[in-house]
């Protein structure tokens, strides 16, 4: 039995047997919370923690970039996964860091994956119980990693964009970032917005901590020009709820959208980059 869709519910996981549950919760560096810690005071039974920091490229200056496909075989095997297993992601405060992820499993060509809709939250409320310390060590699995570039954009793909216009950009930071009213978390950001882009803070494909009906999101992303006549690419701070807009395309039943991987924390750091605010 295969995950049903990009999404499961709670209710679903409640009954499945033989997944590998990940918790991937992340916070910003602004929220003072440690995403261990409350994963080591409260998870779902059998959860393992996926740390965004950890399973990333440690060579990169820019924070959790997407690692080489041999460190992502090697780091999501010691956790347990194969190249068969089915895997659920969630995290602790509903749909925000899971959907990245997601687009990792399936970026390193692992298409058996899908996020919890409504987190912990839900599981809580559907009866699921918690589960408290660090979970026992467990068996590695057995992981090959096959890289889809097509699914991911570099800063020179996005400089090219600002010349060609070829795709749409949505931006799922907050509103109040992308028009530069109100800094950014990550101290040295500068402010604003890449040139063109259209503003679709992720909160608003969300209702509840779940994502909205099919219907509803393909109205908000077509209300934005996403309507499946060019392709879209999503950025954000640092490439974790740029996912979120990319799950939103794929429940939409819309082309899935591209991630710019290095996204604010790149773009607004640099002096040779234009800013729009």
């Amino acid at each position: 039995m295969s995950v049903i869709g990009p999404l499961v519910s709670a209710e679903w996981l409640r009954g499945a047997d033989d997944v590998v549950i990940l918790d991937a919760s992340y916070y910003l560096p602004n929220e003072g919370k440690d995403a261990r810690a409350l994963f080591s005071a409260a998870h779902i039974p059998g959860a393992r923690f996926f740390d965004i920091d950890a399973i990333s490229d440690r060579t990169s200056p820019l924070p959790h970039m997407l690692p080489t496909p041999d460190d992502f075989a090697q780091m999501v095997a010691a956790l347990g996964v194969s190249d068969d297993s089915r895997v659920v992601v969630y995290d602790q405060r509903g749909i925000f860091s899971s959907a990245r992820i997601w687009w990792m499993f399936r970026v390193f060509g692992h298409d058996e994956v899908a996020v919890l809709d409504g987190g912990m939250q839900a599981w809580i409320a559907a009866g699921g119980a918690l589960a408290t310390g660090e979970p026992a060590p467990t068996a590695p699995g057995r992981l090959t990693a096959n890289f889809r570039p097509e699914m991911v954009r570099s800063l020179a793909d996005m400089r090219i964009n600002l010349q060609t216009g070829d795709a749409l950009v949505l931006d799922a930071r907050a509103a109040g970032r992308f028009d530069g009213s109100v800094p950014e978390p990550r101290a040295g950001m500068k402010s604003g917005h890449i040139p063109g882009a259209r503003s679709l803070p992720f909160s608003e494909v969300l209702q509840d901590g779940r994502l909205r009906p099919a219907r509803q999101l393909r109205e908000k992303l077509a209300a934005l020009g996403a309507d499946g006549s060019r392709p879209v690419i999503t950025s954000c701070g640092s490439g974790v709820t740029a996912a979120v807009l990319a799950l939103a395309t794929v429940v939409a039943g819309l082309p899935e959208a591209a991630i710019y991987d290095g996204s604010w924390a790149e773009w607004g750091s640099r002096d040779d980059t234009p800013i729009e605010v």
